[in-house]
């Protein structure tokens, strides 16, 4: 069986700093949460939250796969932030600055008020501080949720990654432009539902999300 927490290519794109891994988690709220159901591979986009030394993940108790987690089967969880292109003298020598990480495990499944706080932590980590703008969740849509927490163990992730730019052209090629178009995630202008009332002020949440990704002014 290869081993599959150490990378055999760029090895020193690698590192095992846990600091890098959470920058990751915390900065990026999706990931690709991957199983083998029925002998089959399967994969599904997720939202995440990382609380401490666990990865938050929540969906629908109607959906098989995820039930297949709950009841102990392994998956990966795949994470990615695409920061930059990287443009070289030739397309071949073209690259990305990215930072990406694969947690592996199995998932421990949250009850009770361990589920309720798991839920309000996700929701509070995409919108900071809207739990308390809402209602708190009823026992019937807790109920309806299954919420999973991957554990963050040492050997557990693999963290890749890439910064700066182009390798020096070969000669020659000095009259081509080359450099780095760095890439981010900006809030862009609020759509707000019509049935808004007009005196309907914008919550402190939102404005937070805001923010997190200014435009770029």
């Amino acid at each position: 069986m290869s081993d599959l927490t150490t990378l055999t290519r760029k090895p020193d794109r690698g590192t095992d700093e846990r600091a890098a891994l959470d920058e990751l988690l915390d900065s990026v709220p999706v990931g690709v949460l991957c199983t083998v159901l029925d002998g089959m591979p399967w994969s599904v986009p997720l939202l995440l939250a990382r609380d401490g030394d666990r990865v938050l993940l929540h969906g629908s108790t109607g959906a098989g796969a995820l039930r297949h987690l709950a009841a102990g089967a392994p998956l990966t969880l795949t994470v990615f932030a695409l920061d930059g292109l990287v443009v070289a003298h030739t397309a071949f020598d073209s690259s990305a600055n990215y930072r990406s990480a694969v947690l592996r495990g199995s998932a421990e499944v949250l009850r009770g008020e361990d589920a309720e706080q798991a839920l309000e932590a996700l929701t509070d980590r995409l919108l900071p501080g809207r739990t308390e703008e809402v209602r708190a969740s009823t026992g019937r849509e807790v109920a309806a949720t299954v919420v999973l927490a991957l554990p963050i163990t040492e050997g557990s992730w693999l963290f890749k990654g890439r910064a700066g730019g182009s390798g020096e052209p070969e000669e020659g090629s000095a009259d081509v432009w080359t450099g780095v178009v760095p890439l981010r995630t900006v809030a862009g202008p609020l759509e707000p539902d019509p049935w808004n009332g007009s005196g309907a002020p914008v919550p402190p949440s939102v404005r937070r999300v805001q923010q997190a990704y200014p435009g770029l002014g």
